[in-house]
């Protein structure tokens, strides 16, 4: 095994990146791939639910009918109060109730927006958090 005094003298090139030069190029070259074949215009941002259950993102100037985007599941678990399952113990049975916190979205909500490709999709609902 050769030292590193020894790879370069026999022309083993730069000793820069911690000894690593085939790495970091490997890696410049793999950061370039990628940024070819990942759309560099993927945005999140925040929006608004409008009346009718719109989207009005901050970044786009149209009002997105609910129709035309999409939402992360636990957005679509109910109203506060509704039931979300039964409960059942040995002793004891029951209900769970969707608390407010976990409420489906509504007129007013601010959301946290991601694209993919065309097409919004709301994240979860997002809040000062001094109103938590």
């Amino acid at each position: 095994m050769q030292n590193h005094a020894g790879r370069e003298a026999a022309g083993g090139g730069n000793m820069d990146n911690n000894g690593n030069s085939g790495a970091a190029k490997f890696a410049a070259v793999m950061d370039a791939r990628m940024k070819e074949h990942i759309p560099s215009d993927l945005k999140i941002d925040f929006a608004e639910i409008t009346a009718g259950n719109g989207l009005k993102c901050n970044t786009f100037p149209e009002i997105i009918p609910a129709a035309d985007y999409m939402v992360c599941r636990q957005l679509a678990l109910g109203n506060t109060g509704d039931r979300l399952a039964e409960v059942k113990t040995t002793e004891d049975s029951g209900f769970a109730f969707v608390p407010e916190k976990m409420r489906k979205i509504k007129p007013g909500d601010h959301v946290v927006v991601t694209w993919v490709q065309d097409t919004a999709v709301v994240i979860d609902i997002v809040m000062r958090a001094d109103g938590i």
